[in-house]
């Protein structure tokens, strides 16, 4: 680009140059012309040969204009394949191409390499919070089932004192208010996701079930439980104590 606009301006200054000397010169003719001119109308001997000196110059100065615009077209074509070389010079393969072209491969080389390793992190990442937030699920939950446990135990004391409790106990102030409580704790038990264990009547499944008796009775149907000796529960879908029954068969 810088090429092409030294020669544009190199042209212009040469075409500049050419165009004032060719009106010097024909400004010089016109000039000798009149006076020539002048000279024949004072004398016919003078005029004749100043006429024939003023034509000779004459075809000088057409000579002379006819030479500066032969040269002004060689300079003009000669600008002209200086241009269309200059604007058809091939692609530059030269050292500083291949650099450029290197730098740039090396570029798209690194982000490429970012990259991947930018998708690497995100996916340890989000694997490492589902793992995290499986952890911290399993960790509350064993938590939970370890205070449960801690806590059926005086569930079972409250069962077994009501139960021997008389109906007239059961009437008094001390009977109603351990009602109370215990019905109190099972609904905050229920409310935490803990849910008692269906055995009596139900068919035996060993996953909720703990058979420790057996015996005949007709009254219920086979492998079925005829008796809950103890209570079993539950922590959301996992067992936390199997109940303990007696099974028909």
């Amino acid at each position: 680009m810088k090429k092409k606009k030294f020669l544009r301006n190199k042209k212009e200054h040469k075409m500049a140059d050419i165009r004032e000397k060719l009106l010097k010169e024909s400004m010089e003719a016109a000039k000798k012309k009149a006076e020539a001119e002048a000279e024949a109308a004072e004398t016919e001997a003078g005029e004749v040969s100043a006429g024939d000196e003023a034509a000779k110059e004459a075809k000088e100065a057409e000579k002379a204009a006819e030479e500066v615009e032969k040269a002004e077209g060689t300079v003009e074509d000669a600008a002209e394949t200086n241009e269309g070389e200059a604007g058809e010079l091939p692609p530059d393969d030269g050292p500083t191409s291949v650099f450029i072209k290197g730098e740039h491969d090396k570029k798209d080389e690194k982000i490429k390499e970012l990259n991947d390793r930018l998708i690497r992190n995100l996916a340890e990442f989000d694997n490492f919070r589902k793992r995290t937030d499986k952890e911290k699920s399993q960790m509350f939950e064993m938590g939970a089932k370890s205070i449960i446990e801690k806590i059926l135990p005086a569930i079972d004391s409250f069962e077994l004192g009501m139960a021997a409790m008389s109906e007239e106990d059961k009437a008094s102030g001390v009977g109603q208010g351990m009602e109370k409580i215990y019905k109190q704790l099972m609904t905050i038990l229920e409310g935490a996701g803990v849910k008692q264990i269906e055995a009596l009547g139900k068919e035996f499944d060993p996953n909720l079930h703990n058979a420790v008796m057996h015996e005949e009775n007709e009254e219920f149907g086979e492998n079925t439980v005829s008796q809950e000796l103890q209570k079993g529960y539950m922590y959301n879908d996992s067992v936390i104590r199997h109940s303990m029954v007696k099974v028909a068969n």
